[in-house]
C-alpha cells in the first residue's frame, strides 16, 4: 500500500497544476470537463512533409470494449479551417489507444488537433509537418531528452520545454522506469504497484507517467520522435538476455513492446508482433539535415563479463576481461550496422544521430593505462562497433556530423576521433549527451576524476537534470543545456542554461558559445 502523500508533495502537485495552466495558448481546455476521458493527454509525432501521427488513449470508468473517437486537425487554433477529420476506433485489446494518421497535409506547416469521445472532447495540441524533402530550410529548433523517473523527481524540466519555440522532440529514451518503489522509500511520490512484467502492469506505469500534467503539455508543444532505451522493459537488457535471468523474458519483452507502442506517437504499422518492434528511423527535414534514430537494446549482443548472478553491465578493463576486445561484437545488430552506414547523406549539411547513450571513449582511473575502465552497456562496451560506425561515417566524407544521446543521467558535451584514444587523429563528429529530466545522477567527483583523461570533453556535470535545446541553421548548430536550478520536488524551481556550446558549419567539434 503506497502512504499517503507528505504535504510537500501536494504543494507539488498543486505547483505542477498552475504550471500546467501557464502553459501556451494551444492547450488550455486540458482540465476540463473531458478530463475523465482524455486525463492521460494527447500527443502527435512520426512528422513527414505530408502525414503525423496524432495520439490519445481513452480512461475513466465503464469504458466499451470498442469505442468511436472523432480527431481533427486544422490550420488554426479556433478550429475555422479543418483541413483533415476521421474517426478511429479505441479498442481495450490496444488499451484504448489511438493512432490517427492523417495524411495528405502540405510541408512545414503548423496544425492543431483534437480528439472527441463519449460526450467529451480532448485537449487542443499543436503540431508539424516536416519541410518538403528539397526545401531549403533555414532553421530547426529541437530538444532532446531522456530518463524520467516518476519517484526521482517532479517533471519540472517539461514545464520550461512547453514554453520553448521548438519544432521537434527527440526523446531517446527511459521513458517510463520498471522499478517498483519501496513503501519506506522517503521520495515525495511512489511508482504506483510493483516491479512491471505483465501488459497490464506496463499499461499501468505509463498511466502513472502520462498523467503528469507538465510532461501533457510537452507532448502539447510539438511533434515528439522517440526511441526507447532499457527501462521501457527492464535495466540493461540485451536482445533476448534478461538482467534477472528471467526465464520468461520473451514474455515480457512482448509485453513491454506492445504497451510502448500503445502509448507513443508511433504509426499503426509499427504495431508490434510479439517482441519485435522497429524502432529505429529516418527523417530529413528538408534540405538542412538528416535525423537518423537507432535501436540499441534489440539487436545488441549481451554484455561481457557480467557480474556474478545475474547479468547486464559493470565496469572492467581489458586486462579483466579480454572479451571486451573482441571486434565482432556488435551494439546494433549487423542489419541495423548495414542499414546505419547507408543512411549518412552527403548531400544536406547537417547529419544528426540519435541514439541512446554515450558514445565518446571515457577513461577512467587506474594504476596504469592498460588498467583503465570501461563501462559494459555503453559504446565503450562495444568498442568495434563504434570503430565500424565512425570509419563509416568518415568514408562517407561527412562534414558535419552531431551525435545525440542520454542515458547516462550526466551532462556531457565531446568530440568524436576516428580513433577514440588518439585525440591527434581525424575529427569526425560532435556529440551532446543530455542529462536526465528527473533519474538521480552520480557523484561529481567521479566526473571530475575522469576530465583529465579525456581530454575531448569539453562538459561533463552528474548534478545536473533538465534537457538541451538546439537551434540548427545552415551554418551553425547552438546548443543550451537547460537545468534545473532549485529542488527537483519544487514545480517552480527555475530552469535556465547551465552552459551553451556551438558547432560550425565545415568545422567539425564543439565550440563554447
Amino acid at each position: 500500500m503506497i502512504p499517503t502523500p507528505p504535504d510537500r508533495l501536494r504543494r507539488a502537485l498543486l505547483q505542477a497544476s498552475l504550471a500546467a495552466a501557464c502553459a501556451p495558448a494551444f492547450v488550455p481546455h486540458a482540465r476540463a470537463a473531458d478530463v475523465e476521458r482524455f486525463a492521460l493527454g494527447i500527443a502527435s509525432g512520426s512528422p513527414r512533409p505530408d502525414r503525423l501521427v496524432l495520439w490519445t488513449r481513452l480512461g475513466g470508468e465503464g469504458l466499451p470494449e470498442q469505442v468511436p473517437v472523432d480527431w481533427e486537425l486544422a490550420e488554426d487554433e479556433a478550429f475555422g479551417r479543418i483541413v483533415a477529420r476521421g474517426r478511429e476506433m479505441a479498442v481495450a485489446e490496444d488499451a484504448h489507444s489511438v493512432h490517427a494518421e492523417p495524411a495528405g497535409l502540405k510541408p512545414d506547416r503548423w496544425y492543431w488537433y483534437r480528439f472527441g469521445a463519449l460526450g467529451r472532447r480532448s485537449a487542443v495540441g499543436r503540431t508539424r509537418t516536416a519541410p518538403a524533402p528539397d526545401a531549403a530550410v533555414e532553421r530547426l529548433r529541437f530538444a532532446i531528452a531522456s530518463c524520467q523517473r516518476w519517484d526521482h523527481g517532479l517533471f519540472t524540466a517539461w514545464g520550461d520545454a512547453a514554453r520553448q519555440d521548438l519544432d521537434l522532440v527527440l526523446f531517446l529514451g527511459d521513458y517510463i522506469y520498471e522499478y517498483g518503489t519501496a513503501a519506506a522509500d522517503p521520495a515525495p511520490r511512489h511508482h504506483s504497484g510493483g516491479p512491471c512484467r505483465t501488459l497490464a502492469a506496463y499499461r499501468q506505469r505509463y498511466a502513472q507517467y502520462k498523467a503528469d500534467p507538465l510532461l501533457q503539455a510537452a507532448h502539447a508543444r510539438c511533434p515528439w520522435i522517440t526511441i526507447w532505451d532499457d527501462h521501457e522493459t527492464e535495466n540493461d537488457w540485451a536482445s533476448g538476455t534478461s538482467e534477472s535471468l528471467d526465464p520468461d523474458f520473451d514474455r515480457r519483452r512482448a509485453a513491454a513492446a506492445k504497451a510502448y507502442w500503445e502509448h507513443m506517437p508511433m504509426p499503426k504499422a509499427a504495431r508490434p508482433s510479439g517482441f519485435a518492434l522497429q524502432i529505429h528511423a529516418r527523417y530529413d527535414w528538408g534540405r538542412l539535415a538528416r535525423l537518423v534514430m537507432l535501436d540499441d537494446r534489440q539487436f545488441r549482443d549481451p554484455q561481457v563479463c557480467p557480474p556474478p548472478g545475474r547479468w547486464g553491465s559493470t565496469t572492467v578493463s581489458a586486462a579483466q576481461c579480454p572479451a571486451l576486445l573482441d571486434d565482432k561484437r556488435t551494439l546494433l545488430g549487423a542489419a541495423q550496422e548495414k542499414w546505419l552506414a547507408g543512411s549518412w547523406d552527403d548531400t544536406r549539411p547537417w547529419n544528426l544521430l540519435g541514439q541512446q547513450t554515450l558514445m565518446m571513449r571515457a577513461h577512467r582511473p587506474a594504476a596504469r593505462p592498460e588498467e583503465a575502465k570501461y563501462w559494459t552497456d555503453g559504446w565503450d562496451g562495444y568498442p568495434g562497433a563504434r570503430a565500424r560506425l565512425l570509419a563509416d561515417l568518415a568514408a562517407r566524407k561527412i562534414d558535419n556530423a552531431v551525435v545525440l544521446g542520454g542515458d547516462v543521467h550526466a551532462n556531457y558535451v565531446a568530440d568524436l576521433h576516428a580513433d577514440p584514444d588518439d585525440t591527434a587523429s581525424p575529427l569526425l563528429a560532435s556529440e551532446f549527451c543530455a542529462t536526465s529530466i528527473s533519474s538521480h545522477g552520480g557523484k561529481q567527483a567521479a566526473l571530475d576524476a575522469i576530465r583529465p583523461l579525456n581530454p575531448q570533453l569539453h562538459y561533463a556535470r552528474n548534478d545536473e537534470r533538465g534537457y538541451m535545446a538546439f537551434e540548427l541553421t545552415p551554418r551553425r548548430l547552438d546548443a543550451r543545456l537547460r537545468c534545473i536550478k532549485g529542488d527537483v520536488w519544487d514545480a517552480a524551481s527555475p530552469v535556465g542554461d547551465s552552459a551553451r556550446f556551438a558547432v560550425e558549419a565545415g568545422r567539425p567539434g564543439v565550440q563554447a558559445a
